[in-house]
């Protein structure tokens, strides 16, 4: 049984609650339509709408240049909530897709991953989604904050990653830089007679204030708020707020100097 207590807690993450007696076992078919009808469940809001969006996609999803994006942006508005324009490019993986809001002139390169169940994902006006990033918020523990909201005029950096299990609130002009992974979730851990698996999760979230510049390789921690102007230096892992207008670093992020006008922050010459 041990294969079937596996599949278990991969597959059903936890959040699929049922038991095996020793007098009913799953036949390795009732196994398989399980599975699919969890992976069918965790792509769309029904089957109809999988088999809809699919559709889409592969009619006009893979087509490059402005062709495909001027075709994308007509036919997605057929299953996603575009305020305005927005362009989109090839091969980007959208899931659940009537949760997902994209308002006038925000940018989704190609590669990025948005899965948006249940509680939606939001990106600004004129906010950009830079290649490889994912935006994830795969909340079924029915969370009661998870989803992820990103202001205007925004840049979410190549291969980024955000969770928004606990609910993560971005605001006007935060810029993430490649890499950087904000994640609002949290494995517990603290019995060490029962595998983290089985602990639970906690999901706090996390709020980033108005121009805010993280770092490459940045790490933004559950529970964290970074306050407005911070700037986080590359390589720093934030597991504290982040008061206004100051830089921090290191792992853990501390302050180590403030933005006060005072100083100059920057060297070489300035280009805008």
């Amino acid at each position: 049984m041990d294969w079937i207590r596996r599949l278990k807690h991969i597959f059903f993450n936890n959040e699929i609650s049922y038991s095996l007696s020793h007098r009913q076992k799953l036949s390795q078919s009732d196994v398989n339509k399980s599975l699919l009808k969890l992976y069918l469940n965790r792509q769309a809001s029904s089957f109809a709408r999988y088999f809809f969006e699919q559709a889409l996609y592969f009619l006009v999803g893979w087509i490059p240049s402005i062709v495909g994006i001027g075709l994308r942006n007509l036919i997605y508005k057929m299953v996603l909530d575009i305020r305005g324009n927005a362009a989109i490019e090839c091969n980007v993986r959208l899931r659940f897709a009537d949760n997902i809001t994209l308002k006038h002139g925000c940018y989704l390169d190609e590669n990025v991953y948005i899965h948006a169940c249940p509680s939606g994902v939001e990106i600004g006006e004129k906010s950009i989604v830079m290649h490889g990033a994912v935006l994830h918020v795969y909340n079924f523990r029915d969370l009661p904050n998870a989803g992820i909201k990103i202001g205007k005029d925004c840049l979410i950096g190549e291969f980024s990653i955000i969770r928004g299990q606990g609910g993560v609130i971005i605001g006007d002009r935060v810029y993430t830089s490649p890499h950087t992974q904000i994640i609002a979730v949290n494995h517990r851990f603290d019995d060490p007679k029962q595998p983290f698996i089985d602990q639970g999760i906690t999901a706090q979230g996390i709020t980033i204030e108005d121009d805010v510049w993280l770092g490459a390789n940045v790490v933004v921690t559950d529970g964290v708020k970074i306050g407005q102007g911070a700037v986080v230096a590359a390589g720093a892992v934030v597991t504290n707020d982040v008061p206004a207008h100051t830089v921090v670093a290191g792992v853990p992020a501390r302050v180590v100097r403030e933005i006060n006008g005072e100083s100059p922050v920057t060297r070489g010459e300035i280009y805008f």
